[in-house]
């Protein structure tokens, strides 16, 4: 496929300028007030150091618009090494005097494979959580071939009742988009199967067990009005099949990437923000799950943009509405150069199909 060897391509070359990062510079951490099931909560953030994505690392050469797995050391890493980064994370932030927190654990790839998080190491950091009373939702972040009945029946093992979410990548429930633009890999009968399976799971045997869509807002070769109806539409077709909660993420240009080549040649720009808030605000009025929008690289030359009167007002605004899930309501002269092109930016489209366009 076209865009599997670009991706491969511009991979390769990124990795050929990467320098190798250790398992310590890898691992991150942060603790903020977010959404939890049960309302505004503490929660702890943890980044665990990975060889990274096994899709990245592949023959596929991942999405066209990550680079995170330029952030992991691209090698094993061992179970102890995983641990006391883990532990010293988690150390880090005064979080025994809380009632209630949650903790989300990022691996940048998938938590639930063994290859890039190890069982072992899995195991012993779940069992450390499940030893916390006051740990009652732990989110992880998986592609739907790893969410399988066996590795949920170990997970919950360990951590008994407590909530556990997995977050998918699902980008859109347009097909066609998902494999030709994006990259992804897998299709929305995929996803469906590996919602359908938690929710049998939780069903069946009584798991606490939760689901969550990140939908990606403007992929490449997609108008700002495509974006908005295909971001809605995968609302709406999450909902239908049981999704619990939503995670929009508009782009941001990530280095080494295929998004990044086209926005140097000038061909690709990120969402307005306008387009962001439209999409927000029509899913909390249309759609009936809790859903956030992300606001990293919001008024940055490499992310969504409105103008500068407006881009810091309209980031703290979606970040406060996040937590009380309430329209954002806010008015720009900007506002009219959005809506012009949201009406006129489809009038010159190609309909040249995607491995016909020269994106070398």
């Amino acid at each position: 496929m076209e865009i599997e060897n670009l991706c491969k391509e511009i991979r390769s070359r990124a990795f050929e300028r990467k320098d190798p990062k250790t398992p310590e510079q890898v691992g991150a951490s942060w603790y903020n007030d977010d959404l939890t099931y049960d309302g505004i909560s503490k929660t702890l953030f943890i980044i665990l150091p990975t060889p990274g994505c096994s899709w990245a690392l592949g023959d596929s050469g991942g999405c066209t618009m990550c680079s995170y797995i330029s952030d992991c050391t691209l090698e094993p890493i061992d179970t102890e090494t995983i641990l006391n980064i883990f532990h010293d994370h988690l150390s880090r932030f005064d979080i025994e005097n809380e009632d209630k927190i949650s903790v989300k654990l990022f691996a940048s790839g998938s938590f639930l494979n063994p290859y890039e998080l190890p069982i072992d190491a899995r195991d012993e950091i779940l069992t450390t959580l499940a030893n916390m009373d006051n740990v009652t939702e732990i989110i992880v972040e998986s592609r739907p071939e790893y969410v399988k009945e066996e590795y949920l029946d170990d997970i919950f093992n360990i951590i008994g009742d407590r909530l556990f979410e997995v977050s998918i990548g699902l980008e859109t429930s347009n097909d066609y988009t998902r494999l030709n633009k994006i990259n992804k890999g897998f299709t929305f009968k995929d996803f469906e199967d590996a919602v359908k399976l938690m929710q049998n799971l939780r069903d069946t045997k009584g798991y606490n067990l939760k689901s969550k869509a990140y939908i990606f807002v403007k992929p490449i070769l997609i108008s700002e009005s495509q974006t908005i109806a295909e971001a809605i539409q995968t609302a709406k077709d999450c909902e239908s099949i049981g999704v619990d909660r939503l995670s929009f993420c508009p782009a941001t240009i990530h280095s080494g990437t295929v998004i990044e080549r086209l926005w140097r040649k000038g061909a690709y720009q990120p969402p307005w923000i306008w387009s962001c808030i439209e999409i927000i605000n029509t899913v909390r009025r249309e759609v009936n799950i809790p859903a956030l929008l992300d606001t990293s690289g919001f008024g940055s030359r490499r992310g969504p943009y409105n103008c500068k009167k407006c881009n810091k007002d309209l980031k703290h605004m979606i970040i406060d509405c996040n937590l009380t899930q309430s329209i954002v309501e806010y008015e720009c002269e900007c506002k009219d150069e959005w809506l012009a092109e949201v009406k006129n930016g489809d009038m010159n489209q190609s309909a040249v199909k995607i491995k016909h366009i020269p994106l070398y």
